[in-house]
């Protein structure tokens, strides 16, 4: 299964203000990027907290949210679950899931990186200085990265697009 990280960043390296931060900072084209990127891989995958910025399922793919209280989250269209994220991806493998995409935030992106689930990231530079925030990964980490695509989104955002060596 081909599994993705997706997210914009701060030029400083920040997913948001804080932990319910939307994406309201982010631009049109990004929010274009994360909508066909998503809707390609058709599953989708975030935490509660994630979530809780959004507040419903998002049209068009299925929609899984990892949280260590899943009956408490009722909501149509969101498939609760507290597997790891290893457990998740063999039952998705199981069901013939191709793609994975990996929507946040820290907690989520560290647990799917240390695990060594993730084989892309795509990750929009936004021209933004937090100075303080909600850091794309909070934990050590020892990966490399290949990139494959630099794309201009308008006159200031970038898409980087890496693949984990």
């Amino acid at each position: 299964m081909n599994v993705f990280l997706i997210a914009a960043i701060t030029a400083d390296g920040f997913i948001g203000r804080h932990s319910l931060h939307g994406s309201d900072w982010t631009s049109k084209e990004d929010k274009k990027v994360f909508v066909r990127l998503t809707k390609e891989a058709g599953v989708m995958v975030m935490g509660s907290r994630t979530f809780a910025t959004i507040g419903r399922a998002l049209p068009g793919r299925r929609n899984i949210v990892l949280t260590s209280h899943p009956d408490n989250l009722q909501v149509e269209g969101i498939e609760p679950t507290d597997d790891t994220p290893q457990e998740l991806v063999a039952r998705l493998e199981k069901e013939g899931v191709p793609r994975l995409a990996v929507c946040g935030g820290t907690s989520v992106y560290e647990q799917f990186m240390q695990a060594g689930l993730v084989n892309e990231l795509y990750l929009t530079v936004e021209p933004l200085l937090f100075g303080k925030g909600v850091p794309l990964f909070a934990s050590e980490l020892d990966n490399k990265l290949h990139l494959l695509d630099v794309q201009k989104l308008n006159d200031d955002a970038i898409l980087l697009h890496y693949k984990v060596v």
